[in-house]
């Protein structure tokens, strides 16, 4: 017997009852790929479900693992293919301003990888980071890789979650969705610190390079020479000295 069930996951049961694994596959795939559904909600009911026996864990941790990897793929080959202009037209139905984006690309040269691995844990990142990712020309490999890895970390959570819940199941989630909201915050102080890192690095560049450019320190000398001479350095010729001594 299901136990009793919070708002989120009640709403999804009648989904879940009719079309069980395909229910599960779609809406995993298409919250990984730019969509707002609730993909992650339905992946902790249809654990719940199999926690009862009503369902198998390994199918709907399976299902959900090559739902999560294909939905961000689709992701980074849209953001890929269409690239900035996709961006600024689209994006902000997926709440991904030209400014955001401006900021995205720096912060995934370094820490794309990492990125992509922790995204699907945080609402918003969950369905733009394959997007983002492609959009910053991530190189593929690397996406693919954190792509994989975030998928099995994600899907393990919460299928895990969900299956262990047994009647539980409403206060683990409500937990959940708290130490969620803490992992954006983090996230948010973290992105915030590595732009103060690098506004205070692009203001501390010029003075460092004037101090370092000898040529620049030359001109500058007080009583320095003006202008060398066409030859010689502006010395005087050996016979123009010798005429005017005689």
């Amino acid at each position: 017997m299901t136990p009793p069930l919070p708002g989120p996951l009640s709403h999804l049961a009648p989904l879940l009852d009719d079309y069980g694994y395909p229910a599960v596959g779609l809406l995993v795939f298409l919250d990984n790929c730019g969509v707002p559904v609730p993909g992650q909600t339905i992946l902790v009911l249809a654990a719940v479900y199999a926690g009862t026996g009503r369902m198998s864990i390994a199918a709907v941790a399976t299902i959900a693992v090559v739902a999560a990897v294909a939905g961000n793929s689709t992701g980074y080959l849209i953001g890929r293919r269409g690239g900035p202009p996709f961006v600024q037209r689209w994006g902000r139905y997926l709440r991904l301003t030209p400014a955001r984006m401006g900021r995205a690309e720096g912060f995934f040269a370094r820490h794309g990888g990492k990125v992509v691995t922790v995204a699907r844990f945080v609402d918003g990142l969950r369905q733009t980071n394959g997007i983002v990712a492609g959009a910053t020309r991530m190189p593929l490999p690397r996406f693919t890789v954190a792509n994989v890895a975030g998928a099995l970390l994600w899907v393990g959570v919460w299928a895990s979650a969900g299956y262990l819940a047994g009647n539980n199941v409403g206060t683990l989630y409500e937990r959940a969705v708290r130490y969620q909201f803490y992992l954006l915050a983090a996230f948010g102080l973290l992105l915030l610190a590595l732009l103060v890192r690098l506004l205070l690095r692009r203001r501390g560049g010029p003075r460092d390079g004037a101090a370092g450019d000898p040529h620049r320190a030359d001109r500058k000398a007080p009583g320095g020479p003006s202008t060398p001479g066409p030859r010689g350095g502006g010395q005087p010729r050996s016979g123009t000295t010798s005429k005017d001594e005689a």
